[in-house]
Formats: structure tokens, C-alpha cells, sequence
């Protein structure tokens, strides 16, 4: 670049004070500094930027294309200037991705909270399974990531926020002939799990004690919601985490739930992001602010199981 912001600034206050002298002062330098840095100025852009005259100054062309175009240059520094100044923290965007196990019954409340805190954020949301993630935060176009851990890749750091426990979900004709059962008694054939590539699918085998390539065992449903209907309508049983299930119950009115005997499995939900990436605030935040909103609705849906 063959000029520099500060020759910029000096121009814009000559432009509006028409004055070498006045300028000068505006700017807190000598009225020579400043003639000097003019002449740069108009060396480096080829040509006369004013016309000299005994008491004033008047823009040329050259002059006024430039003091347009030299505004916008100055402005975007400002706001970069006060962008590093706030830590990030005005103006800031944040593209995030979740698992669709997580997304629907998190992101509301963490939208809100986090629009709470600030209102200048411009937040961007992917909603995918853990493999597709995983990938854009390795490409760069996600920032952090929400999803059951371990995430399965070395080159991301791993934060807990919080425990999400599973609850036993049907209808209470199957509830109450299944028993108190453990995870591992339920036969293959009474099982409906989430198809293939969601994580809970496999932490619902594992918990299971079941094999994915298990003959009989349903892996035909796209969403919790889908996966919510069938269950209640006596189609079989499934792994309900419990973030799900105070929003689960209220819009499928027969879907029953029952705990599981202890230890209740679960899974560990999480925040993930490059180990590359540097340490920042908003990532603090961020945790913060989804562990606060998790526990909360996992609170909720307990104290609804218990009226």
C-alpha cells in the first residue's frame, strides 16, 4: 500500500477545514508535519489532491474521489480498531453447529441468552449429524460444535457441559408389560432407534449391549419427534434423552417415560472446537450459557416426571 491511514486522516480534516493551519490543529501536528505528509499523499495517488490557495485550500477531482473513498477506508478501520479493542465482543458473528438430538430442545433458550448478553451478535446455526460437523469445523466454517462426546477426532478440543441421562419411552401399555428393566434386557425387536449416521443411535446400541448389524431392531425413524409418535402409538420402545423429554411428552400427550434402574445410562453433551483455534472469551461464554440452559431443561422435565 503507497499510503497509510494516518496520511488519510491528515487529508480529511484539511478537506473539511480547507486550511493547512486549521487542520494542523485539528489534528494535534505541526502545520509542516502535516504539508509533508500531504505531498505524499498526492505522490502516491499521482496528482494534486487541493488547490493551494493564499488563505484556503479547494478540492480537485482527484481530491474529492478520494475523500469519498478514503471515509470508507477510514470508517472500516474504526471498526476494526474498536473490534479488537472489545475483545470481539461488539459486532461478533458465531457459527455453530448442533446435533438435531441436541439442536431443537437447546437452541431456544441458548438463542435467547446469548442475544441477552449481546445484541450486536450475529449468529449463524447448523443443524447436523456429528460426522457432517465435525468436518465443517475441521473446514473452517463452523466455530464450535455441540454434540455427544467423545467426538471421535484428535484435532478437536472438547469441553463437558453437561449429563444427559436416558429414560425408557413408549406407550404405557409397553411401559408397564416391559417392567423395570435394564437397558441391556430389552429384546432387539421391541427396539426403535433413530437411522443411521445419529450418534445416539450408537450410544443407545452400546448402552443396549446390541450390535448395529442385530437383526430385528428398527432403525427406521429420521427425528426424535418421529421417532416420539411411533413409540407412543405402540410400535416399540426407545431411548429418550432426557433433554428431549419435557418437549417430547408435551407435544405427543401418550408418550410415556419411565427411569431406568441405577446407573442410568447416559450420554455427555458437549462443546467442541479446533485445538488450533486461540483461546478466546466467547467461547467461555458460550459454554457457560449452553450448561446453564441444559441443566435447566433437564431440571424442567424432572420436575414435570415428578408432579
Amino acid at each position: 500500500m503507497k499510503f497509510t491511514l494516518r496520511q488519510l486522516t491528515y487529508f480529511k480534516a484539511l478537506a473539511e477545514q480547507r486550511n493547512f493551519g486549521r487542520a494542523a490543529a485539528v489534528c494535534n501536528v505541526s502545520q509542516p508535519a502535516l504539508s509533508v505528509q500531504i505531498r505524499t499523499l498526492e505522490e502516491a495517488l499521482g496528482g494534486p489532491l487541493v488547490e493551494r490557495r493564499t488563505r484556503d485550500v479547494v478540492l480537485t477531482p482527484l481530491g474529492r474521489t478520494v475523500l469519498e473513498m478514503g471515509a470508507q477506508v477510514l470508517n472500516a478501520a474504526q471498526h476494526l480498531d474498536q473490534l479488537g479493542r472489545d475483545g470481539a465482543a461488539v459486532g461478533q458473528s458465531l457459527s455453530l453447529g448442533l446435533i438435531p438430538t441436541i439442536a431443537p430442545y437447546l437452541l431456544p433458550g441458548v438463542l435467547a441468552a446469548l442475544r441477552a448478553e449481546n445484541l450486536a451478535l450475529q449468529i449463524s446455526v447448523r443443524e447436523a449429524k456429528t460426522s457432517r460437523l465435525v468436518e465443517a469445523l475441521a473446514d473452517g466454517s463452523l466455530d464450535a460444535a455441540v454434540m455427544a462426546l467423545p467426538s471421535g477426532s484428535e484435532e478437536l478440543s472438547e469441553t463437558p457441559l453437561f449429563e444427559d441421562r436416558f429414560l425408557l419411552a413408549g406407550s404405557p401399555a409397553r411401559l408397564q408389560a416391559a417392567g423395570a428393566v435394564r437397558p441391556t434386557d430389552l429384546e432387539p425387536r421391541q427396539l426403535m432407534l433413530l437411522e443411521d449416521g445419529h450418534c445416539l443411535t450408537d450410544q443407545a446400541l452400546e448402552v443396549c449391549g446390541r450390535g448395529r448389524g442385530q437383526p430385528g431392531i428398527n432403525l427406521g425413524a429420521s427425528s426424535l419427534a418421529t421417532l416420539s409418535r411411533m413409540v407412543a402409538a405402540g410400535f416399540g420402545l426407545t431411548l429418550m434423552p432426557e433433554l428431549a423429554a419435557r418437549t417430547e411428552a408435551q407435544s405427543v400427550p401418550d408418550l410415556a417415560l419411565r427411569r431406568f434402574p441405577a446407573p442410568e445410562p447416559s450420554r455427555q453433551v458437549g462443546l467442541v472446537r479446533r485445538r488450533s483455534s486461540p483461546a478466546a472469551p466467547w467461547f467461555d461464554r458460550l459454554a457457560r450459557v449452553l450448561t446453564e440452559v441444559g441443566e435447566a431443561e433437564i431440571a424442567a422435565a424432572r420436575r414435570r416426571a415428578a408432579a
